[in-house]
């Protein structure tokens, strides 16, 4: 198994939204309905004042968050994915959209919840610090952090279960735990920020 040095470039996941309708079939698979299901039912014990996904595709996991939240900000690097989600998502008022590349760029306000699923495997080590970094300046005290991700071989800079362990060292010990399961082919991690 090949490791890149580098974080995927934004160009790498243009060309998978050009190159087919639903790379990954993140619309049209019973395994990522289930997965998207399985997240929604642990962040739905309360509602979220700002919310914030990391990587929100073309918005179908953004449309089953947007209930939890009073506001939701969804980012995504593809431009082709960003057009789709707002299509997606056009009468959900309280959704925003943006393109930008995290953790490089980021919004400047607090947030209570933050959604990083099937991203954090695509960073190097350098972003995952940073987004450590970024995160501890912009999770409120109580804020969730969810985190899903594919637990099989990748060709990525990181496994599924490099990238968890390596995000939760680098936020250590501003964390708790609350949640971390185990699911055929992917893991869900719930931590809550508590300093």
């Amino acid at each position: 198994m090949s490791r890149s040095r580098s974080s995927l470039p934004p160009d790498y996941f243009e060309a998978m939204f050009q190159g087919t309708p639903d790379p990954w079939d993140l619309e049209t698979s019973p395994y990522e309905q289930a997965k998207y299901a399985h997240t929604v039912q642990v962040l739905n014990d309360r509602t979220y004042t700002a919310g914030f996904e990391v990587g929100c595709a073309k918005g179908t996991l953004t449309a089953r968050l947007a209930p939890l939240c009073a506001s939701l900000w969804a980012i995504d690097v593809s431009g082709t994915a960003l057009r789709a989600a707002r299509r997606r998502c056009v009468h959900i008022p309280h959704v925003a959209f943006a393109n930008m590349r995290f953790p490089a760029s980021a919004p400047d306000r607090m947030f209570d919840l933050i959604v990083l699923s099937e991203v954090a495997y695509y960073w190097a080590d350098l972003d995952i610090k940073a987004a450590a970094t970024w995160i501890k300046g912009h999770l409120v005290p109580g804020g969730r952090i969810v985190l899903v991700h594919w637990t099989g071989k990748t060709d990525y800079p990181q496994s599924g279960d490099e990238a968890v362990s390596k995000l939760h060292s680098a936020l250590s010990p501003t964390v708790t735990v609350d949640i971390m399961e185990r699911r055929p082919r992917y893991r869900l991690d719930l931590w809550r920020r508590t300093a």
